[in-house]
């Protein structure tokens, strides 16, 4: 980090040393003029022999208004962060809020007891029994900020200043030694508020060992670990697979990411046993060619170096953090598919290292965690189907807080495949967390746009070699018929995945230049966005809506339907076995008035998008416009018209008729909700229909003859019993079905009515089922058809079926839906925008038109 250093005296001196020490970039020193010919101890020797621009400035604002020549010198030299040995008043807010990182105050007393840099003489002039040290953040008053830390001494009867400043400031304020006698959470905030500054650190195996990284965690995550004994630790510290687990006097503990030896290598926490264990790789002529081409880019970062040897570090020969990231994008030009962080340079810093490093990420050997699933094996559909039943968080599968469960029904049976952990509201925030991390602050929010589609091909590839087990899942958990669910439920979801992976790098913004603006870039995205999607189409919606979020670059957490839950399951395991990075997909299976309400509640998720009822679909749409304005598009009911013109081919009217309606157990958004067939070939349509219904098969999905499922559970099946009754009670003819089978599971007979009135309830609401409403129109009534098929609050989809193309595009203009079908039905492409109008919602999925979305 580039650092000024701003101060006085033999402490800040102390302090800039430690600061170069930890291998910070010293940008300036700030400190007061020569007195008496004599240089303080600040501006003396060090910064000057180190080569650091030393300004020695008398003042830096005259009557409250900041120096401007003093500003911008101090601007010029381009700190990320200030650190102030002891308070100052005297500094203007102008240069204390400068830095991206603020400004730290490092100040020798307990405040607010004493305040200025001769606070410890006062604590000796007061007879004061405590002394005292404070680490803050400036505010406006410079020395009542935040503060990061607050340690105290006893102030013995013959200390001085210099006794103070030798037993107990230098070790304790400069040093950053952790104090074990403490809660976890004040040692937490002890690591986190010397994060790099000057780092917190303890005695382990004998060597100073720094941390960084910390979060407060549950002490059970540390039960499976290998205990690291820590100097002064009240009981030993855990290397677990998440990282190294600390734990403070009040039995708390807290997950320490990374650590860093004394000779500066910087490892992963949780490889701290295994480090340097791994076999030397050795290299073929191709990745020879390579070290060499990182060597001469080593050069020409490392230019002060004669050499670039196996053994030259990095960081010792003089880079900086600019270096850093240069490294990192001169590896992408040479070998794109190796994509390296930061922490990677950090962790290997000679070049014979960092070669390792690049080599076995080339060849997918980079000791990346391993996915630990703990699966649901059932051999079924003549193969083993192994499905993940725990949420999906920041990469890893959970279990829901408390360790809260339900169970998941297969409709064909009424049994239960197995127990599915439920998420609750602390499940909900832990994984917008962190896709928001995901997004800001690792890879997939730098990541090339073109490296962001090759992972999606390869999540579509693993979804293909997996096609016939996630077909299974989808028919066992959801009542799809096999043979479908493997054309349609996960073919089209390879092919929309596919599809997005290629707009990838072609999704370009605009920049609109404003002219108040310095410097000019005013550029927008998304960030976290939140998916719910429905249970007649698990996996297929999940694709439609999660593809072209995750093209954009964006983040997902994903809400599956409760009833549905198992290929979500299963598609994470396969987004995280095809590389996607930790975070950008999260799976919580859960209760719409839960987890959907605080995904549309939450302040951290910028879009929303939902498939399902226009019910739920305002109540959503309003918790979204009162959280935060978040982006929202919605999917809703439908009860999408087809009309069936005398002149049709009757064979294909008939086929697609049926297909309109009874297509996947009738449970589809776009089913036909109402049939109007022209009078003089009615009777005809109806007979030929109910012939076909009859041959029918109707049974267990995964049989390869059957033709029609069961419904996707009990409570539907019981909803479209209830809905034919209406039906039958306000005088519609029920010519077939109409009843539930007396068998196990949730089977429904595909059924028609007849002779349907504008004013029915079936007529206006959605079944959401095998229903065929059926009414009849008289010949030439075109327009009085058309207001009967407009007639309703929904406009998702609707058809036409005639020879006459005239009639066809009349009919076409004037239907108020977002797709008119012309003599076909329910055909739907990846390339072809999808969405409806009024109470059926906005917005668009699929197609480039998507991503605007």
């Amino acid at each position: 980090m580039k650092i000024a250093v701003i101060g006085q005296s033999l402490f800040g001196k102390e302090v800039y040393k430690e600061l170069r020490k930890d291998g910070h970039t010293i940008v300036g020193v700030f400190t007061i003029p020569d007195k008496d010919g004599k240089a303080d101890p600040l501006g003396e020797k060090p910064a000057e022999k180190d080569g650091v621009p030393v300004f020695k400035l008398s003042r830096w604002r005259v009557k409250g208004q900041a120096l401007p020549e003093v500003v911008s010198q101090y601007k010029a030299t381009g700190p990320e962060l200030n650190v102030l040995p002891f308070c100052s008043q005297f500094i203007p807010m102008e240069v204390i809020d400068h830095p991206k990182h603020g400004s730290i105050i490092y100040h020798p007393s307990l405040l607010p007891r004493h305040r200025g840099a001769s606070a410890i003489n006062w604590t000796l002039i007061h007879g004061d029994k405590k002394g005292g040290f404070t680490v803050f953040w400036a505010d406006d008053g410079l020395d009542t900020g935040p503060i990061l830390l607050q340690r105290e001494c006893d102030v013995e009867p013959n200390d001085t200043v210099n006794t103070i400043y030798k037993r107990f400031l230098f070790p304790e304020g400069v040093k950053g030694t952790i104090d074990w006698n403490q809660s976890a959470e004040a040692i937490h905030n002890w690591i986190r508020g010397n994060d790099k500054v000057p780092g917190a650190w303890a005695e382990v195996d004998g060597q100073k060992v720094t941390f960084y990284g910390s979060t407060l965690i549950d002490n059970g995550v540390a039960a499976n670990g290998r205990p690291l004994e820590i100097c002064g630790a009240s009981r030993p510290g855990m290397v677990t697979k998440a990282g190294l687990v600390l734990f403070g006097n009040d039995g708390g503990a807290l997950l320490v990411k990374n650590i860093q030896f004394e000779d500066g290598k910087m490892i992963t926490a949780s490889q701290y046993f295994s480090a340097g264990a791994s076999a030397t790789v050795v290299l073929t002529e191709e990745e020879k060619a390579f070290a060499e081409q990182m060597r001469a880019v080593w050069q020409s970062i490392l230019t002060n170096v004669g050499q670039i040897e196996d053994s030259t570090d990095f960081f010792k020969s003089g880079a900086a953090s600019m270096d850093v990231v240069r490294l990192v994008e001169e590896v992408k030009l040479c070998a794109s598919s190796c994509q390296l962080q930061n922490e990677d340079i950090y962790m290997n810093t000679t070049f014979q290292d960092f070669i390792q490093m690049c080599v076995r990420k080339l060849r997918g050997e980079d000791d990346e965690e391993e996915l630990i699933v703990d699966y649901v094996e059932k051999n079924i559909n003549n193969m083993t189907v192994k499905m993940p039943h725990q949420l999906f968080i920041n990469g890893e599968f959970v279990d829901a807080e408390g360790g809260k469960t339900y169970k998941t029904i297969n409709p064909c049976d009424g049994m239960a495949i197995c127990d599915v952990s439920l998420a609750q509201i602390s499940d909900v925030d832990k994984a917008v967390a962190a896709a928001k991390e995901a997004f800001e602050e690792q890879e997939w929010g730098k990541m090339n746009p073109r490296d962001r589609g090759r992972l999606l091909y390869k999540l579509a590839d693993l979804m293909e070699q997996h096609q016939e087990e996630l077909a299974t899942i989808e028919a066992i958990d959801s009542g799809a018929v096999y043979t479908l669910a493997l054309k349609t439920h996960v073919g089209m979801s390879i092919q929309t995945f596919r599809y997005f992976a290629g707009w990838c790098d072609k999704i370009q913004g605009s920049t609109i230049p404003i002219n108040q603006a310095r410097p000019n870039r005013n550029l927008f995205c998304v960030e976290v966005c939140a998916i719910v999607i429905p249970w007649n189409y698990p996996l297929m919606m999940l694709a439609w809506k999660t593809a072209a979020c995750l093209a954009a670059g964006n983040t997902v957490v994903l809400k599956p339907a409760q009833v549905t839950p198992l290929t979500a399951l299963k598609f994470a395991e396969l987004a995280s076995r095809a590389g996607l990075p930790k975070g950008v997909i999260n799976i919580l299976p859960g209760s719409g008035s839960l987890v959907g309400q605080r995904l549309s509640d939450h302040p951290d998720v910028r879009k929303l998008g939902f498939t399902g009822s226009t019910e739920i679909g305002k109540q959503i749409m309003k918790s979204c416009a009162v959280s935060n304005l978040k982006k929202v598009s919605l999917e809703l009911g439908g009860k999408s018209p087809l009309i069936i013109f005398a002149d049709c081919d009757m064979d294909k009217a008939v086929r697609m008729g049926m297909s309109s309606v009874f297509f996947n157990k009738g449970e589809n958004c776009i089913a036909a909700g109402r049939l109007f067939v022209e009078e003089s070939i009615h009777d005809q349509f109806v007979k030929k229909v109910v012939e076909e219904v009859k041959k029918m098969k109707i049974g267990d999905p995964l049989d390869r003859c059957t033709d029609h499922g069961p419904q996707n559970h009990k409570a539907h099946l019981d909803k479209l019993v209830e809905f034919c009754q209406f039906g039958v009670k306000e005088g519609a003819v029920l010519v077939c079905g109409g009843h539930a089978l007396q068998r196990p599971g949730f089977f429904f007979e595909p059924t028609v009515f007849t002779n349907v009135q504008d004013h029915m309830y079936i007529a206006k609401e959605e079944s959401f089922g095998p229903v065929m409403i059926i009414s009849k129109f008289k010949s030439g009534e075109i327009d009085e058809v058309l207001r009967s098929a407009n007639a309703t609050e929904y406009g998702l989809a609707s058809g036409v079926f005639t020879k006459d193309i005239s009639k066809a595009l009349y009919v076409s203009e004037r239907l108020n839906a977002g797709t008119v079908f012309v003599n076909t039905y329910n055909k739907t492409d990846v390339a072809t925008p999808f969405g409806g109008f009024k109470q059926s919602g906005f917005g668009k999925d699929l197609g480039k038109t998507t991503l605007s979305f």
